[in-house]
């Protein structure tokens, strides 16, 4: 069963942990504001090395032989790396011939898992229930079950050995007739399964299968104290490089701009496929830490603000509302800062382009508010005139007198 655990906060320890907040917060508001404009430039810079390297670096069809003509200057080369030395594990003597040999070791142990929900109460109070739940899992160190809540698991976890993780590296890397610096040899996989001699399980619940050394009664059904110890070894091969030549090794470019290159890639890759790799991994990293440093603004600006949220926290209907309009307007201004702070390391790091983007934008608006000068005005349409009023009945005219023929004059008028 879940075990649950309940706890209380009054409305007076609430008030004094969000004004601890306010200073929490401020720091990691000034943090997050730093770490924007620092990843502003940092990619600038990236960038612009990565541009000039681009231009300098030669493309070496061959390194069979070392070319002092091609001391100090940044490289792109393929061929196979490999060692002739033989590794062995300190602990177990298992012996390879690799450029690095890798031990780890995992046990089977009780982890706690918590969740939590909290309830307000009336008066500004807090109710907080967690609760916690237990499995069985595979991990890559001891727990200890002495810290855990529920009575019931405490103390439930042991080890039948402990066994710390391990790596041996090669001294000596070929790359055709250079050697490659260990900077560049340990970015090696090591993905090959080591097969284990049989003879590693010479002890009671000790089992070998293929590259897992296993301490328990079953490896079928593991139970908790269970150990498995995995080994794995980089066997090299054909790898790609950008690096400067020094002698018969290599270091990194070094940018006047203080940035600095040096890559090794497994696999045989073109001088322009690396490049694009470089410039492709430096904008994730961009936007990475612009989203991460935008989500830190705001909520930086939330626990500043929390403490108008818990003073309305005496009435729990009131606080959501408030608590709403908090979030609301903290991710408003948050976002909007953040768009400065870029835009502003971008007028720093990028002047050109900041310049051109602000004539570009103007030259838009003037554009519009112009347009719209222009335009012509929409014509108003006339209203309806009225329905005229009917017109009065004419009166039917009088039928005219009907005329008699004058009468004839008689000599006496």
């Amino acid at each position: 069963m879940a075990y649950q655990e309940v706890t209380k906060t009054s409305y007076g320890s609430r008030l004094g942990n969000s004004f601890k907040g306010i200073g929490t917060g401020l720091i990691l508001f000034v943090a997050a504001t730093v770490l924007l404009w620092w990843n502003e430039g940092r990619a600038v810079k990236t960038a612009k090395m990565l541009k000039t390297a681009s231009t300098e670096c030669v493309d070496v069809a061959d390194v069979t032989r070392v070319d002092p003509s091609l001391n100090g200057q940044l490289i792109h080369a393929t061929a196979v790396a490999k060692t002739d030395e033989t590794l062995t594990d300190p602990d177990y003597g298992v012996q390879v011939n690799a450029i690095r040999l890798v031990r780890r070791a995992e046990y089977y142990q009780w982890v706690e898992h918590s969740t939590s929900t909290t309830k307000d109460k009336v008066g500004g109070g807090q109710e907080t229930v967690t609760t916690y739940t237990y499995s069985k899992e595979w991990v890559g160190s001891p727990v200890n079950s002495d810290a855990f809540k529920d009575p019931d698991y405490q103390g439930s976890n042991y080890v039948r050995i402990n066994v710390k993780d391990n790596e041996v590296q090669a001294e000596k890397v070929d790359f055709g007739a250079y050697v490659l610096p260990k900077s560049l040899a340990s970015s090696i996989p090591a993905n090959t399964s080591v097969a284990l001699p049989a003879s590693l399980a010479n002890g009671v619940d000790t089992f070998v299968s293929d590259n897992v050394l296993y301490y328990g009664e079953n490896p079928n059904t593991p139970a908790v104290g269970d150990v498995r110890v995995t080994f794995t070894q980089a066997d090299g091969g054909e790898a790609s490089i950008l690096a400067q030549v020094t002698g018969n090794t290599f270091e990194s470019y070094k940018h006047k701009n203080g940035k600095s290159l040096i890559t090794l890639q497994m696999g045989n890759h073109s001088m322009e496929s690396m490049f694009e790799s470089e410039k492709a991994a430096n904008r994730m990293i961009l936007w990475v830490l612009r989203i991460l440093g935008i989500m830190l603004v705001i909520a930086a600006l939330r626990m500043i603000f929390s403490i108008l949220v818990t003073i309305l926290k005496v009435l729990p209907p009131l606080a959501k509302v408030g608590e709403l309009g908090v979030n609301l307007v903290t991710a408003v201004v948050g976002f909007i800062w953040s768009l400065l702070v870029i835009l502003l390391a971008w007028v720093v790091y990028r002047p050109v382009l900041a310049i051109a983007l602000a004539v570009v934008i103007a030259a838009l608006i003037v554009f519009l508010i112009k347009k719209s000068k222009d335009a012509p005005a929409p014509a108003v349409e006339a209203a309806p005139a009225a329905p005229a009023a009917p017109a009065a009945p004419v009166a039917p005219e009088a039928p005219a007198a009907p005329e008699f023929p004058e009468a004839p004059k008689t000599d006496a008028e």
